[in-house]
């Protein structure tokens, strides 16, 4: 764990000079809710004043990270860019984090599609999925414990950054018990899910908190949501690094 720290210590957050291109691999997860991408796409253009900041996706519904082609993610080409993306954001299946065997294959994955971007010269990320809740048959309590050493040994194995949105999730229903993140499915993100996951990722691509900020998705997170959700987008930011520091 504290070569994950070192990597977080010494990988370079994004900042104002230059286009970014951002690519997130993953399922229904990101999609849902008018996409992380998108979100996070305008959180970082607004932060850094840049409209150059282009985010992209390649998801498919259901899937574990292993459905997915490295060639396919890694050929710059299908979203018309002339140039690798500067940075890729792998997310795996919610049930991956469940069993050593599934962990284990969620490492090794991770492990070679990050090695191969990296050989490009891309930053690499994993994200953090969420728990389920009671109303997905797959709950199980105290999930975040399984898949917080699902990501921690994936992110190990991959030189990859974990962004923390399941510590994000796990903090804000226990500050706020009567806060809903989910669709009533109990696995996939609401609007209010959405908006913190991707307010999670901006932490962890900048090293700065997203409070403060004035996307509000048009008006669909109200004031109070939306400072909430960003102050837990940034402790669970915080959280994540003491966690990777002390082990």
């Amino acid at each position: 764990m504290k070569k994950i720290l070192a990597l977080l210590l010494t990988s370079f957050y994004m900042c104002a000079s230059g286009a970014e291109t951002i690519l997130f691999v993953g399922n229904s997860y990101l999609y849902y809710n008018d996409s992380v991408h998108n979100h996070v796409e305008d959180l970082l253009r607004e932060h850094y004043k840049d409209e150059s900041i282009h985010t992209e996706l390649i998801a498919i519904g259901g899937s574990r990270l292993n459905y997915h082609s490295i060639d396919q993610i890694l050929n710059y080409e299908i979203f018309g860019l002339d140039k690798p993306v500067n940075r890729v954001i792998f997310q795996g299946g919610s049930s991956e984090v469940k069993t050593p065997r599934t962990r284990k294959i969620l490492a090794m994955t991770s492990r070679q599609y990050s090695q191969k971007a990296q050989s490009l010269g891309i930053e690499t990320y994993l994200y953090m999925t969420h728990p389920y809740q009671k109303s997905d048959p797959r709950y199980e309590h105290n999930l975040i414990e399984k898949i917080k050493l699902a990501y921690y040994q994936a992110g190990e194995q991959s030189n990859s950054t974990v962004i923390p949105v399941g510590i994000a999730f796990d903090i804000a229903y226990k500050t706020k018990p009567s806060i809903t993140l989910h669709l009533p499915d109990g696995t996939h993100p609401n609007m209010l899910g959405t908006y913190l996951a991707s307010s999670t990722v901006f932490a962890s691509l900048t090293g700065t908190s997203p409070q403060g900020l004035a996307y509000d998705y048009m008006g669909r997170v109200n004031q109070n949501e939306k400072a909430f959700l960003q102050k837990v987008a940034w402790l669970a930011y915080l959280q994540n690094e003491k966690n990777l520091s002390e082990d």
